[in-house]
């Protein structure tokens, strides 16, 4: 089996505490799965399913990895969350390049994106969403902030507006697809009536949202 970077994340296993990846004798590596998992410091380890493992089928066009061993439809609802984080990646990108001359949203968004890639990898593997703390806030601070803006930064709730400025407007814009990622993995991780799997995920989207409220509510009170 040929194992692209992705098919190398969706297989990394866990053995004494370290992140591992077994690699049969027929198995290969693309370059870019090699790299990595050089960068990600994750040991290379021989199959120990040598010759037990079951072959991976052909995959047909209309299907994709939900993990190393099952093919899903595109259309599977956790491969619409990742596809929705992915599109968020590249708009938290481009609005950190806007905040270029706004240091602390700057910083604030590289937190970000470090925290929805860290997001995506806990999907992926299946492992828990550590307790939420973004910019220094857990997550009931976050939801405290957010709801009472005008306590902690005096500035109240407000409704944007063409007139404010481009970087507040983008913060806006990632706030309505942190929302829909929240979305996303709750349709994802739904049992019925019952209380959704991943819990600790679909939090982290609800305070996430919430950061993002705030840092609108900052730029704001900033005048921009």
């Amino acid at each position: 089996m040929l194992y692209t970077e992705q098919t190398v994340r969706d297989s990394i296993r866990h053995k004494d505490g370290k992140r591992v990846f077994y690699l049969g004798p027929e198995d290969r590596l693309t370059p870019a799965a090699r790299s990595f998992l050089r960068l990600e410091h994750i040991e290379l380890c021989e199959s120990e399913e040598t010759g037990r493992r079951k072959p991976m089928p052909d995959k047909p066009e209309h299907m994709t990895h939900l993990n190393a061993e099952t093919l899903v439809g595109k259309d599977h609802p956790r491969i619409a969350l990742r596809g929705m984080v992915d599109a968020l990646e590249a708009e938290i990108l481009l609005c950190q390049k806007e905040a270029g001359g706004a240091p602390k949203v700057f910083a604030a968004l590289g937190e970000i994106l470090k925290a929805v890639r860290h997001a995506m990898r806990c999907e992926v593997l299946g492992e828990p969403m550590p307790e939420v703390k973004l910019c220094g806030m857990s997550a009931a601070q976050l939801r405290e902030r957010s709801h009472h803006p005008e306590k902690y930064y005096s500035q109240p709730h407000f409704m944007p507006q063409v007139q404010d400025d481009k970087l507040l407007l983008q913060l806006n814009r990632l706030r309505t697809q942190v929302r829909q990622c929240e979305l996303a993995a709750y349709r994802a991780f739904q049992k019925g009536n019952e209380k959704p799997d991943r819990e600790d995920l679909i939090l982290f989207w609800n305070r996430l949202s919430s950061l993002l409220w705030i840092l609108m509510i900052q730029r704001k009170k900033e005048g921009a």
